[in-house]
């Protein structure tokens, strides 16, 4: 299905998957106006009560499959887990729902060559949602940037630190290759370029626990 809001003024009826991360998200898609919040969706029952009559959701779901297999559904927001990305959006393309889905895309150049193809062949929406590119900050730069405040940009530097106690356990080992997004989003997203070439290097230490 597609849904062109721009054109018809029709709401996208929106499930939101994966509430930790993403109950954040819940007073904004309720808030906007080309947007209806159709339902949530969660596995454990208590967190999916608990947060459902936080924000007075009424519809409600614990498994993926019945949100992939409800005909008024026209997008996901996905933020489960990040081994779970790219299987959850490639199932709900495949079942005909626009997909945004928190970062990473997914964990291996197939999968997201996969995502790619599949909203390509289906006309489908997939939003790889960026959140750094929407903070007050970037917006602030981009803005210097667009009036020409900034000259010709020939190099930029960025670097992302965040304190990881207390997050879920697979956070603090995940491999850095798998969470650039937030250094890199906004590098590109400056003046809307596309990577030409990559190259990397290590850097830093691990904890001696992890």
């Amino acid at each position: 299905m597609s849904v062109n809001v721009a054109n018809s003024g029709q709401k996208i009826r929106l499930a939101v998957v994966g509430l930790g991360f993403g109950a954040e998200f819940i007073p904004i898609h309720q808030r906007h106006p080309l947007v209806e919040l159709a339902g949530i969706c969660q596995r454990s029952k208590e967190k999916l009560d608990q947060v459902g009559n936080a924000f007075g959701v009424e519809r409600r779901w614990s498994n993926y499959a019945e949100v992939l297999q409800d005909k008024s559904i026209d997008a996901v927001h996905i933020n489960s887990p990040i081994p779970d990305h790219a299987s959850m959006s490639i199932a709900a393309l495949e079942a005909g729902k626009h997909v945004m889905c928190t970062v990473p895309m997914a964990t291996s150049i197939p999968d997201c060559r996969k995502i790619v193809e599949l909203s390509e062949k289906t006309g489908l929406k997939y939003m790889m949602a960026e959140t750094v590119v929407y903070a007050r900050e970037f917006l602030f730069l981009k803005a210097m940037s667009d009036r020409g405040e900034l000259g010709k940009i020939q190099f930029v530097q960025a670097s992302h630190q965040q304190d990881m106690d207390g997050w879920p356990h697979y956070w603090p080992g995940l491999p850095p290759m798998h969470y650039a997004t937030h250094c890199v989003g906004p590098c590109l997203a400056l003046e809307r370029k596309d990577a030409q070439q990559v190259s990397c290097f290590g850097s830093g230490r691990i904890r001696e626990e992890l």
